[in-house]
């Protein structure tokens, strides 16, 4: 201690130290002990498998890895190309390489489109709300969850084509709504006619399917998710889908089957509409309305399902399913659509790249009553199973065509129309001009003619000795009755007295354009012709003489403007015969109606005019009439040429006849004929008789074929040498 008491400090020792201080001394080192020596690990056989495992593991890494880098960034290179290679939003929506043609009727409503209709452009945002969440509710309920491929969708896609029996890209392809849209873009690969022959054949190659085509569906997949917002790839599908019947995007289908925008769809008309997406023209409600409904009923239950229907929507939708609107159920003026098309030319018709609208001459009304008139009759009078066909066609004096009907059921665009592609033997049919030709040179429908059998020698034919339908004769009868029954041996000698050449040419002048038989058979109708031809000429009866061209066509404009490319007011032509001529004549078919073998065809209450025909063993059964108001034209027989069996002019087409007219004549006031009825005349007294007080035939050309007195038989033998130059022709015959 210290003085002073405390203790002193005085660190403590903490080394050892040598005897004599300094320095602590150095630790002397630890020796290291040897390690023990491990005996060596024998191996078993599962250590050997792990090794190798994981060897083949270690391999497959780095393979896996770096084909995946490679890989991905050809996917990546591949998507950039493919994105600087897609254009702005608005030239992706019309996808057709051609326009369309919308074709109105007489009130301007729209009946018919033809090619590829575009209703313009409908926004994924204006669309109906239903019809947004019915396309995403079928075709892929998580496209707000992915970037354009949905590996999920891919593998229930193959796992349900494996169940099936399928390849596993055969089938269900798992695409997504934006590898659907890469389709419909044909991963920008542009239409090329020297490529392909047809846009129908450059579609289907851009559907295909198969490894390749999915592989390079996924870069053209990202690149358009990249380049547009899901809602712009949205907008590309509605406008370029095909939904059947010729409309290509959801505004025109929307137009098409319900007459309204794609905006304004309710629940069951969107869930119509999303169903074509699988099968467009299987679904298509113009096909079979029926099943089509049973496809939306699933669209109904997914929306249901997916909660974008709340359960009294669904159950309004279902108790009232989608229709058809009026002009859509009706699929009136089908033929008639097809006909008219060829009125304009091709540039702005068949093969138009603008969208054109076509003004016509339809009356819907006058087309349905034709149609159900056709339909009564034939459900009614057929027998059960029978393959006849039959054709109508409506039309006013001045050859505008009202309504045409081309074969008893309707018929896609484009099918044979028998009402103007058919070519068919006219039998009487072809009478009238034989008498319009008389009347025109002086004859009066009460002169006379004789019905006794007739033998015409033919030079280099022998001879030709037309008959009666009946096998009966009737003497000296009147031209009237002549018609009135149609007579054939009268028809052929009243041919003959005029002259063929003649009575050729008023046929042709009236618009039959046909080849006419060379022999003393054109009087009995051996020449084909068609219904149209047949019918407009018919008009030129009506409107008092002159030729009339039928046509459809009122005027052609394209879309948007008011201002016609081309159009015409009417068909009427040059003058044929007299109007006093076509009055008498008018009369003469009156009284076929009234008292002849057109009887059925007889209207209560309304003036009719009309001649029957028959052709040999009945192949071809025809009634073509008119009333003040309108001219119709009834065909009736077999594509094949199969006789009839128990029809004439006068039996089932008379009737079909009949039955148009009442419909297409309901609610207009009754109308005289423009007719003259003829003042009566006493027959010819035989030779050797005191003579009639009247001439038998008071016109300088009837006096110069028939001397005054002379019964029409004896003006015979002066043309007996003109008649042995002429070439037979075919026999037609009947009434």
């Amino acid at each position: 201690m210290s003085r002073s008491g405390k203790p002193s400090l005085v660190a403590d020792r903490r080394y050892k130290t040598s005897a004599g201080g300094g320095k602590p001394a150095s630790p002397k080192p630890t020796p290291k002990k040897a390690p023990k020596k491990r005996a060596p690990r024998r191996r078993g056989v599962s250590g050997w498998i792990t090794a190798f495992v994981g060897l083949i593991w270690r391999i497959i890494w780095g393979f896996s890895w770096r084909i995946g880098a490679v890989v991905g960034m050809i996917v990546v290179a591949a998507t950039m190309y493919f994105y600087a290679q897609l254009p702005p939003l608005n030239d992706l929506l019309d996808a057709r390489a051609r326009g369309s043609v919308t074709l109105l009727d007489r009130e301007e409503k729209v009946f018919a489109w033809r090619g590829e209709t575009f209703g313009g452009s409908a926004t994924a945002e204006t669309v109906s709300t239903y019809l947004h969440d019915a396309v995403v509710a079928t075709e892929d309920k998580r496209y707000y969850w992915h970037y354009g491929i949905s590996p999920r969708g891919i593998a229930s896609a193959v796992r349900i084509n494996m169940r099936e029996g399928r390849g596993p890209l055969q089938g269900n392809g798992g695409s997504t709504i934006t590898q659907q849209v890469a389709k419909l873009l044909c991963l920008g690969v542009l239409y090329d006619t020297t490529q392909w022959k047809s846009e129908a054949e450059y579609e289907a190659d851009c559907r295909q399917g198969g490894l390749m085509r999915k592989i390079r569906e996924v870069p053209y997949a990202l690149a358009l998710e990249t380049k547009y917002s899901k809602e712009d790839i949205l907008t590309i599908y509605f406008n370029r889908a095909y939904l059947g019947a010729g409309a290509r995007g959801f505004e025109a289908a929307a137009q098409r089957y319900f007459g309204k925008s794609a905006n304004k769809v309710n629940a069951a008309e969107a869930a119509m509409l999303a169903g074509l997406l699988k099968a467009p023209s299987t679904f298509a409600p113009t096909n079979n309305l029926a099943r089509s409904q049973g496809r939306a009923r699933v669209v109904l239950d997914l929306m249901l399902e997916q909660g974008h229907l709340t359960l009294a929507e669904h159950a309004e939708a279902v108790r009232n399913p989608a229709t058809l609107s009026q002009a859509a159920e009706a699929r009136a003026g089908g033929y008639f659509a097809d006909w008219v098309m060829g009125e304009g030319p091709n540039f702005l018709t068949k093969d138009t790249t603008e969208d054109v609208i076509m003004r016509t001459t339809l009356d819907q009304r006058l087309q349905k009553a034709a149609e159900t008139a056709l339909a009564d009759v034939f459900t009614n009078k057929l027998s059960e199973g029978s393959k006849a066909e039959a054709a109508v066609i409506v039309m006013s004096a001045d050859g505008a065509v009202r309504a045409m009907v081309g074969g008893r059921n309707a018929a896609p665009p484009g099918s044979f129309n028998r009402a103007t592609m058919a070519k068919r033997q006219t039998g009487s049919a072809f009478k009238p001009f034989v008498y319009a030709a008389a009347m025109d040179l002086g004859y009066t429908p009460a002169d006379f003619v004789e019905d006794a059998p007739l033998t015409i020698n033919i030079r280099g034919s022998g001879p030709y000795s037309p008959r009666n339908y009946t096998n009966k004769y009737l003497g000296l009868i009147t031209l009237t009755k002549a018609l009135e029954e149609s007579v054939n041996t009268a028809a052929v000698r009243i041919s003959e007295a005029v002259g063929r050449e003649v009575v050729r040419k008023v046929a042709e002048d009236f618009g039959i354009r046909s080849d006419l038989a060379a022999g003393p058979a054109l009087a009995l109708g051996a020449s084909e012709s068609s219904l149209l031809e047949m019918t407009g000429a018919y008009a030129g009866i009506l409107n008092g003489g002159s030729s009339v061209r039928p046509y459809g066509l009122i005027d052609l404009r394209l879309q948007g403007e008011n201002t016609p490319l081309m159009g015409q007011d009417g068909g009427i032509g040059e003058r044929v015969i007299s109007e006093t001529s076509a009055k008498y004549l008018t009369y003469m078919m009156h009284m076929v109606v009234e008292e002849g073998t057109g009887t059925r065809a007889r209207l209560k209450g309304r003036e009719a005019a009309g001649k029957t025909g028959t052709t040999s063993a009945a192949r071809d059964a025809w009634f073509i009439g008119f009333t003040a108001d309108y001219v119709a034209g009834v065909w009736m027989g077999y594509d094949d040429n199969t006789p009839l069996r128990g029809v004439t002019g006068g039996g089932l087409p008379a009737e079909i006849w009949h039955e148009v007219m009442i419909r297409v004549h309901e609610g207009l006031p009754a109308r005289p004929l423009p007719m003259i009825v003829p003042e009566p005349r006493l027959p010819p007294v035989p030779q050797g008789q005191q003579q009639s007080p009247e001439p038998v035939f008071d016109s300088p050309q009837a006096q110069q074929q028939f001397p005054q007195g002379q019964p029409a038989q004896q003006g015979q033998n002066a043309l007996a040498d003109r008649i042995l130059q002429e070439v037979l022709g075919i026999l037609g015959g009947g009434n």
